[in-house]
């Protein structure tokens, strides 16, 4: 490769980098074309699963501002750049590589973090987005149903104190 298409190499990458919410490294030495197609497939339109060379890469990520990818781009090394929810790509690479053997996650890159290959892992352990905004939804929805009955309670045990007096007084006269 000359100088000219690795330094368009280099931008585009750099490029990549930096508008990617995550980033996951996994060696995909074994894995065939059809394999690697239907990992594509199964992580969507806002993800990108590309083959680079590591020292691109790496000049790549240090111009993005990413730092501590040098040990982990080593051997044969594909990129996956994550738009998004990248909880949600981490479980499909986990899936993915759980059914593929082939296919060895290496670390990941994920909101100024660099994580190695178990903290990748681990990153598909988590809920995602929609999932949290949906628990955050429901605790909101239990807390205003509580303070609405407690605002209630008390007129009417009011009302309730106020006949029992008047009952009694009834009683006495």
């Amino acid at each position: 490769m000359k100088r000219p298409e690795k330094e368009a190499v280099v931008a585009q990458l750099t490029e990549q980098f930096r508008n990617a919410d995550a980033v996951y490294l996994t060696e995909y030495r074994g894995l065939t074309v059809p394999q690697i197609s239907d990992l594509r497939e199964k992580l969507g339109r806002d993800t990108s699963y590309t083959v680079a060379k590591n020292t691109l890469a790496r000049i790549a990520a240090k111009e993005a501002g990413i730092e501590g990818l040098d040990e982990i781009l080593a051997g044969p090394t594909a990129i996956t750049f994550v738009k998004g929810d990248f909880i949600e790509a981490a479980k499909i690479i986990r899936d993915f590589a759980k059914d593929n053997k082939a296919l060895i996650i290496k670390g990941a890159a994920a909101d100024g973090t660099v994580y190695d290959a178990e903290g990748a892992k681990k990153l598909a352990d988590l809920k995602s987005r929609p999932q949290l905004l949906a628990e955050f939804a429901g605790d909101i929805k239990a807390t205003m149903a509580k303070a609405a009955y407690l605002f209630n309670a008390l007129p009417t045990k009011a009302v309730r104190t106020i006949d029992a007096l008047r009952e009694k007084q009834e009683k006495a006269a």
